[in-house]
């Protein structure tokens, strides 16, 4: 009797090793698809933000702006509704000013409008607050604890993709250490990168910035640092201590200009010139023929009247009318038309490409593809053991 108990025993065993291989490997393929997706790929969704008309501006304030020492800015300098602007003497701008005016206001309300743009894109990938010395792709992310700080370098990689976005949100504030900075690689560019900051944003000395700081509050550049892409306040001030701002434009943005170059369009007008066309009436110009009559030019009116005119002893020249037959050329194209070129119907033989085969193509690629499909096949694969082994 020992035995049969023995042997129930030992396939229980059996049953529980088997349930905990499955369990097993389900987990390490969902800790393997996490692992090779990183934690980014979910990130990925980031989309241009419009800024409207603030994006002519370097510098946006809703309160005041200030500067101390000599600050250069390229771009337009807006405020509203405020109207109170100090230390100008000292600022070199390469662009105009526009405070308390239609312009500002209305740069303003675009701004707005970005600003919550920005704010509402998701999904979101949360990261620590400390951003220096990571390395981040394109997406959405937000503070852990709702501020960001960089010490030392944050780099943003585009994977040379010039269009890749980056959105920043944090909930309160955005400060940089003495001498950090943002360092842009592999194609991407400051126009594309947008900090949304919950209250005020605040770049330490000689910090070098990159991309476009929307704050509800106030933006702060102590002395040295540097922006490469633009400085807005919704709400408050933005102060400056002898700092180059330069507005950041995506090169798709100076493009339009050349654009207008498509009035040259009418160039197709030339096209008209297949009313040219009617250069083939110059085919009349055999009559020209007449020209080697041009020795009686008189008798050029009359050609016809050649026949007539029998002076003109140049008779031998109607006959030149006999080029005419050169037109026979052109039937000649007329072969060519009789040709093969259908053989073009040969691509049809491509539409095999419209089979399952594309929707493979749109399948995932990559191993984080593949592995992310890993979770389902365990959970599969541990329901039809269980079904088994409870069979």
């Amino acid at each position: 009797m020992g035995r049969p108990n023995d042997s129930g025993t030992a396939t229980a065993r059996t049953r529980d090793t088997r349930l905990r291989a499955v369990s097993i490997a389900a987990v390490l393929g969902m800790v393997a698809a996490v692992v090779l997706a990183g934690p980014y790929g979910t990130a990925r969704a980031a989309t241009q933000v419009d800024l409207g008309t603030a994006g002519s501006f370097a510098v946006l304030a809703g309160e005041t702006i200030t500067n101390t020492g000599p600050t250069t800015i390229t771009g337009d300098v807006g405020l509203h509704p405020g109207s109170a602007v100090s230390g100008f003497d000292s600022v070199t701008l390469n662009g105009q000013r526009h405070i308390a005016n239609d312009t500002a206001r209305d740069a303003k309300i675009d701004l707005v409008t970005a600003y919550d743009n920005a704010a509402a894109q998701q999904p979101r990938t949360t990261v620590d607050t400390e951003l220096g010395g990571e390395t981040l792709f394109g997406g959405v992310y937000n503070s852990l604890d709702g501020t960001f700080f960089i010490t030392g370098t944050l780099t943003l990689d585009a994977q040379n993709d010039p269009d890749t976005v980056w959105i920043f949100q944090t909930g309160s504030t955005l400060k940089t250490g003495v001498d950090s900075s943002v360092s842009l690689i592999n194609g991407a560019d400051a126009c594309n990168v947008f900090w949304q900051v919950g209250s005020s944003a605040t770049l330490d000395t000689r910090t070098s910035f990159a991309g476009n700081i929307l704050a509800l509050a106030s933006v702060t550049l102590n002395t040295g640092a540097t922006i490469r892409g633009r400085a807005l306040a919704r709400d408050g001030a933005v102060t400056m201590d002898t700092n180059t701002i330069t507005r950041a434009d995506c090169p798709s943005e100076p493009a339009p200009d050349p654009t207008p170059s498509p009035d040259a369009s009418p160039t197709p007008d030339p096209t008209p010139s297949p009313d040219a066309s009617p250069s083939p009436d110059a085919t009349p110009t055999p009559s020209t023929s007449p020209s080697e009559v041009a020795a009686p030019i008189d008798s050029t009116p009359g050609p016809t009247g050649a026949t007539t005119s029998p002076t003109t002893g140049a008779p031998d020249a109607p006959t030149a009318p006999d080029a005419p037959a050169a037109p026979d050329a052109p039937s000649g194209p007329t072969p060519p038309t009789s040709g093969t070129p259908q053989v073009p119907d040969v691509p049809s033989g491509g539409v095999p490409a419209g089979d399952g085969s594309v929707a493979m193509d749109r399948a995932p690629e990559g191993a984080a593809g593949v592995l992310l499909l890993l979770p389902a096949l365990a959970g599969l694969v541990l329901f039809g053991a269980r079904r088994r082994l409870g069979s």
